[in-house]
């Protein structure tokens, strides 16, 4: 590698460091070096090994597992995130921190050693018993502060206020209400240790700890190389490139801006490089890096989730988010496609795209995923066996690309043995090992507490019976037009979603925002992927738009101009969640023929094809505004479920193409 070629991957990588600090609160870590860094990288670790091991073999019950899990949560979420990013020193933890570590953590750790005594004295907990649940809420919401961010903290401090007031107007003693809170939120399964901390627990680490021993098998680079030869060579591949290789790597990655900067340090380069606007840039990868949450068959760990609420097996989360998921990345193909024809932009030449047969000799990367797929759908194994055996194929699969990645390397130099690459391929294995266990512990300390604030917000709502006078209102506000309903869900979700992640998010939206559509009469599961797309769609819509931040941050854009761009191309996120409400056979729910299936998402792909191209003033030419405005509306009317509102839609679309096409017959006869 050149002088000028290493320079430039270091500026590269500490352009991403430094975004993913600014933009992804999971960066704001800790800076250790020397012996501390690799004391807290052994802690690390094994609490990855800790979190494997319990899910797999331990029987206690939830309430010995779930509060040691939260215990060792919180001494691992101190020792890596200090309390602001800007006062972070080398090897340095304020004392502070070190009383909050110790005094959070022992909450906890009292609750899961006295749990069967707590358990029996039920609501008539002591006043001690009562301060160290204060104690451990208060210093989890400051470490949630720390690593997941105020938006959350916002929506818990209003239904906690909400809860005491209701708490208070059945009982006006202090204590007695903050007795009661404190009891169902910290000491039962409706508050802390709750569903979503129980789904984190038993099967979200574990996927995790397997994304991140996927990321070290070179499994990135796979996609993005394999991306590269599918559509680099066509008409603005790069943005193509970008669209593919964000939609294969943001399925198995739980985080929307951690996708955007990691490919984006790849294609967001390569697109401006190619003649795309930096705005433009930045937005495809963020609207595709944030897709890659609803992508199947991992969908960001939230399809395990969605199993979990829905009690449905995963297998058929998986089946019905794919429609959905080819829906909203055709929409953005479609408007990267048009705005580089648009531009004139060309392709990759066919000297740059990787060869096939390179291609073909690294496909066995992708054999740890295979396994798993394999093993949850097949229901051969459980979710967290199936994980577990999915971590040792990234492990073997991980040591042989090292080991052919040094014969490769040291083909031409003289005297480099067999044996001596086998020995630097186990070196790096066990490196690469170690590295994945402490990255998913790292990964999995945000994810649980994030769950964990869930929780508490689920158990407000349950004690204060919050859900159902939401949803009443709603319903009575929307009346016989079901529309309002899903307009006023839809801007809920958005809200409540802002800079949540995307686990977090969906348990937020499955307690307060699901239960709304299904008392409205929508089927469970249209309810549940409505909520679900429109919190994911939080992170590029504008004024929290996270992900399309960081996007522009690496494309040096306007953040502003680069998230009202990711909010257009990803245009069909906000329309499928619509189609699917009013048509759930798109999720396979109700189908009476295939033909009703393949003919909603025809139209709903014709749709979205002309939404997409109104929105980008261009179609064979420049669009006239009026040109723009028929088509719009009629990709609106395909997407009204019907025969009659489909051909008036297909009309209104092949009228415009045709005067598309006399238009330029006319210019080329000039």
């Amino acid at each position: 590698m050149s002088h000028n070629s290493e320079k430039n991957t270091q500026n590269i990588a500490a352009d991403v460091d430094a975004v993913m600090r600014k933009y992804d609160r999971e960066s704001n870590t800790r800076i250790w070096t020397g012996t501390p860094q690799l004391v807290i990288r052994i802690l690390m670790a094994l609490f990855a090994v800790y979190c494997i091991a319990m899910t797999l073999f331990s029987r206690a019950m939830t309430e010995i597992r779930l509060p040691l899990f939260m215990g060792f949560i919180v001494i691992a979420g101190f020792l890596n995130f200090p309390a602001s990013k800007h006062h972070v020193k080398p090897n340095h933890m304020p004392w502070y921190d070190f009383v909050l570590m110790i005094v959070g953590a022992g909450c906890f750790f009292y609750f899961a050693i006295n749990s069967m005594a707590l358990i029996r004295l039920a609501t008539r907990i002591e006043p001690i018993h009562v301060v160290i649940g204060c104690v451990g809420i208060l210093v989890l919401v400051e470490l949630c502060r720390r690593c997941v961010g105020l938006p959350i903290l916002v929506v818990l401090g209003v239904l906690l206020i909400y809860t005491f007031i209701n708490q208070l107007s059945y009982n006006p003693s202090f204590y007695q209400a903050l007795k009661n809170i404190i009891y169902k939120l910290f000491y039962t399964t409706s508050g802390i240790i709750g569903t979503p901390v129980n789904v984190c627990y038993t099967y979200i680490v574990l996927f995790i700890i397997f994304g991140a021993f996927l990321e070290r098998t070179g499994i990135a680079n796979f996609f993005i190389s394999f991306a590269n030869r599918l559509a680099g060579w066509s008409s603005g591949g790069p943005a193509k490139v970008a669209v593919i290789s964000s939609a294969l790597c943001g399925m198995v990655s739980g985080s929307s801006v951690g996708n955007t900067v990691t490919t984006g340090s790849f294609t967001i380069p390569m697109m401006k490089k190619t003649g795309y606007k930096p705005e433009f840039a930045g937005a495809v990868e963020a609207a595709a890096s944030t897709g890659g949450q609803i992508m199947p068959p991992i969908m960001g760990a939230a399809a395990f989730l969605m199993a979990e609420y829905m009690d449905i097996p995963y297998a058929q989360v998986a089946v019905k988010a794919i429609l959905p998921a080819v829906l909203y990345f055709t929409g953005i193909f479609i408007a990267v496609h048009l705005e580089a024809k648009k531009l004139g932009l060309k392709g990759l030449s066919r000297e740059e795209l990787p060869k096939w047969r390179v291609l073909g000799r690294d496909c066995y990367l992708l054999l740890p995923l295979i396994l798993l797929v394999w093993l949850v759908s097949s229901g051969a194994k459980t979710m967290s066996h199936s994980a577990a055996y999915s971590i040792l194929a990234a492990i073997a699969v991980g040591a042989v690309n090292f080991y052919l990645t040094r014969r490769r390397g040291t083909e031409q130099e003289a005297g480099q043995s067999a044996g001596a690459a086998i020995v630097g391929a186990g070196k790096d294995t066990f490196s690469s090992c170690v590295g994945a266990l402490e990255s998913g512990a790292k990964g999995a300390i945000t994810v649980a507490v994030a769950c964990a604030m869930a929780g508490m917000i689920a158990g407000c709502i349950t004690v204060t019976g919050l859900a159902s006078i939401l949803i009443n209102a709603i319903v009575q506000l929307a009346g016989n037009a079901h529309i309002i309903g899903l307009v006023l869900t839809m801007i809920c979700c958005i809200i409540l979603g802002m800079g949540v992640p995307t686990t977090a998010n969906y348990c937020i939206m499955a307690s307060t925002c699901a239960p709304i559509l299904i008392q409205m009469g929508y089927p469970l599961v249209a309810a549940h992927f409505f909520v679900f797309y429109f919190g994911i769609v939080a992170d590029i819509t504008p004024p929290v738009a996270l992900a399309a931040y960081a996007g522009s941050a690496i494309a040096k854009s306007n953040p502003m101009k680069t998230g009202f761009n990711a909010t257009k191309l990803a245009i069909a996120a906000f329309i499928v969640p619509y189609i699917f409400a009013y048509s759930p056979a798109m999720l396979f729910v109700d189908v009476t023929s295939v033909w009703t299936v393949i003919q909603i998402c025809l139209s709903a792909l014709l749709g979205i094809f002309g939404i997409a191209a109104a929105l980008n003033g261009f179609l064979m030419l420049p669009l006239h505004w009026l040109e723009r405005i028929v088509l719009a509306a009629g990709g609106l009317t395909l997407m009204i479920p019907g025969l009659v509102s489909d051909l008036i839609g297909l009309a209104l679309i092949v009228f415009v193409i045709l005067l598309q096409l006399m238009r330029r017959k006319r210019k080329a006869a000039l």
